[in-house]
């Protein structure tokens, strides 16, 4: 299980002293708190999900890619490695990225069983591409390939 991945390295980069990878860790488990605190709302008892931890990951990481090009573009280069090295911790949880032919072919894929045809079929495409690919593609790219495929 994913949740109990993360704290297991958690505790490991405390041993090890390394407070970096104990910071970006505890934003981890923070950010898993506060969704598990909303999804008792849902009624889901337990929590949420690996898939929508997942996904929580893929939003902090394009989060930090965002502030990245900010802190460049600012001359703040030391916050922007910070940030960098926060991706660095947050990617070792992630299932291999597909590539942008991948995503491509699979977008290709799931407009085709879908029947998508124009851009009013963009919203359901992408719910079944967050569905089916949660934590193993930039979500970014492919809208782009949906928007173009569709237009």
């Amino acid at each position: 299980m994913l949740r109990e991945q993360i704290k297991s390295a958690l505790k490991t980069a405390m041993v090890a002293k390394d407070a970096h990878a104990v910071s970006t860790l505890r934003l981890i488990m923070a950010a898993l708190k506060d969704r598990d605190i909303a999804a008792r709302t849902q009624d889901k008892p337990d929590g949420i999900s690996d898939e929508e931890i997942l996904s929580l990951m893929q939003s902090m990481i394009k989060q930090r890619r965002d502030s990245i090009t900010m802190y460049e573009n600012g001359g703040r280069l030391e916050l922007a490695e910070q940030e960098a090295k926060e991706i660095e911790v947050i990617e070792t949880f992630l299932p291999k990225q597909m590539s942008e032919d991948e995503i491509g072919a699979a977008v290709d894929s799931v407009i085709a069983e879908l029947g998508a045809t124009s851009l009013k079929d963009m919203g359901p495409t992408m719910k079944a591409i967050r569905d089916r690919f949660a934590g193993q593609m930039d979500f970014g790219k492919a809208s782009a390939i949906i928007k173009s495929r569709l237009a």
